[in-house]
């Protein structure tokens, strides 16, 4: 009896060891077939180089974020590698939040990127995500293990429109992306605000930026984002915040953040990391 017991126990466990590994190796496939697909929607960069003379008809607080993290010459960024840490909120209305880890590609021309992230919900229990934007379509694809999946949005505009939106309010990590020789247009607000606008195949959004009193992007903010609510998607107002500056390849970035629903009893947060490890590749 108990000799069953245990072999209907071993023989389970393989089961379950043979099933995580499928996971793992089919998540592994997806996410290689992904960067191959950024990488072939992937245009070469005109200008090279960052000149301050692009900045003469920029807002004034534009021109001071740029006078203060770039120095004339400095290389546009072409690509982006990092890896993140930090909190995620599994709850929609109370606060849940969890450990992930993740890594993520991105490419400034044409705009893309794909974040993939491991979410432990509990000891031995994780979602695994990826939350991409390429070739003009949006992603996101959240399973358990890799193997039953969650949410599984794609290919629709509204999912486009806010993963564009994502590569905009991140781009203060690759800020030359941000540029107007990049294809960002720029509109005046107020002194500490101005708008960006970008354009990308059929998708063109406007996000507002608010400037500290040092000059760097305090934070990003979209006026409407769809979020998910039950397995509708509903357009919200949205925000990303940016703090802890640091130089990094010539560059100040910011090496924390903070993202967040605007909601009308108050923001509701459900992203903070922190940058980990973060490679540029730049435009010869």
């Amino acid at each position: 009896m108990w000799k069953m017991i245990l072999f209907l126990i071993v023989g389970l466990s393989a089961i379950v060891a043979i099933a995580l590994v499928y996971g793992w190796v089919r998540w592994q496939s997806a996410t290689r077939e992904m960067h191959a697909d950024l990488e072939a929607a992937r245009r070469p960069i005109a200008v090279k180089t960052y000149r301050p003379k692009e900045l003469s008809a920029l807002p004034a607080p534009v021109k001071r974020y740029f006078r203060t993290i770039l120095k004339d010459g400095q290389p546009m960024v072409s690509a982006v590698s990092m890896e993140q840490a930090g909190t995620f909120n599994m709850s929609e209305a109370g606060e849940q939040w969890k450990p992930f880890i993740s890594t993520q590609r991105v490419i400034t021309q044409r705009p893309g990127f794909d974040w993939e992230a491991r979410i432990s919900i509990m000891p031995g229990l994780s979602v695994r995500v990826h939350d991409a934007y390429i070739a003009g379509k949006g992603v996101l694809h959240a399973s358990l293990f890799g193997l039953v999946s969650l949410v599984n949005l794609r290919g629709t505009p509204e999912v486009a429109q806010g993963e564009l939106m994502r590569f905009i309010a991140e781009a203060p990590w690759y800020p030359t992306a941000l540029l107007p020789s990049q294809g960002v247009q720029w509109e005046a607000v107020d002194d500490t605000s101005a708008k960006a606008t970008l354009k990308d195949g059929e998708t063109t959004l406007t996000l507002l930026f608010r400037f500290n009193e040092k000059g760097l992007i305090d934070s990003v903010r979209a006026e409407s984002r769809g979020r998910t609510v039950a397995g509708k998607v509903i357009p919200t107002p949205w925000e990303g915040r940016w703090s802890n500056y640091e130089l990094r390849d010539g560059m100040y970035i910011p090496l924390e953040g903070e993202v967040a629903w605007l909601l009308p009893d108050g923001p509701k947060s459900y992203w903070r990391g922190n940058i980990i490890k973060i490679n540029y590749e730049f435009a010869k």
